[in-house]
């Protein structure tokens, strides 16, 4: 059955759709079955996975509004390797009209239980704030995996999420848990970065993730194009992080289980 991990962010441009689109890819790349979920009405991980957000026939919309089946939503060819459900500006209608739905929080979770045993990972990039979407992925995840650049006002999104997590525990998923803490556009030759990097280790200790993304040009360019870094330029830096986190993510989760 698959993990299904949220990445998750309530502060904009800390690398959330970066690390999900790459994340997924490199998780593929292992062998491993993926699905990349696209929650956000951005679409940018849709356009990161080489498929076009304006031309897709079916999206998230479909399937928590419409409760089209997953497997009929599912988009199976992207450049990444992974499995889609697309998501694009239709996803702020399908926002609205959840409001109105009995039990709206479950809606996500209800739907991936029937494909849930044809994947190992199934991985939901959220929208950058707390809202009915985020609530819906978090409410389907088994974990969260949180990206965030080293800067003070980082810090401060990373304690709403904890919040939220933790509120969320309390009424709708009490397993929910922190998957890992993920440094991103990380320059080690900035001070302010290396003391938020420590700041981090103290407070959430070996859920920081070994594994850091560097500030990086090809991962930057790569979404342009189409295409998750490995497969733009697998020999950049940014490609073999992610490569590295999925490595550790693996490790991590053998580890437990074998505990």
């Amino acid at each position: 059955m698959a993990r299904v991990i949220s990445i998750a962010n309530q502060k904009g441009g800390v690398g959330k759709t970066t690390t999900a689109v790459n994340v997924a890819a490199s998780m593929a790349a292992t062998k491993r079955k993926v699905l990349l979920i696209d929650l956000d009405p951005q679409g940018n991980a849709t356009m990161g996975s080489g498929v076009d957000k304006y031309n897709v026939e079916n999206t998230c919309y479909e399937l928590l509004i419409e409760q089209k089946p997953a497997s009929e939503v599912i988009i199976t060819q992207t450049t990444g390797k992974y499995h889609l459900i697309a998501g694009n500006s239709d996803i702020t209608a399908a926002e609205i009209k959840l409001m109105e739905v009995f039990a709206r929080e479950l809606r996500l979770r209800n739907a991936l239980a029937p494909i849930k045993d044809d994947y190992d990972y199934i991985f939901i990039d959220c929208p950058p704030s707390l809202n009915q979407l985020t609530v819906n992925a978090l409410a389907a995840s088994d974990s969260v995996l949180v990206p965030m650049q080293c800067e003070y006002y980082a810090l401060e999104g990373v304690t709403a999420l904890m919040d939220t997590i933790e509120k969320l525990a309390s009424v709708v998923n009490p397993d929910l848990k922190i998957e890992g803490v993920l440094r991103t556009m990380y320059d080690p030759r900035n001070r302010l970065a290396n003391d938020v990097s420590e700041q981090l280790k103290r407070y959430f200790g070996d859920q920081v993730y070994r594994t850091v993304i560097p500030r990086n040009v090809r991962l930057a360019e790569a979404p342009s194009f189409g295409e998750p870094a490995m497969y733009y330029d697998k020999s950049s830096n940014g490609a073999k992080a992610y490569l590295a986190l999925a490595g550790e993510i693996l490790r991590r989760r053998k580890k437990l289980e074998d505990a």
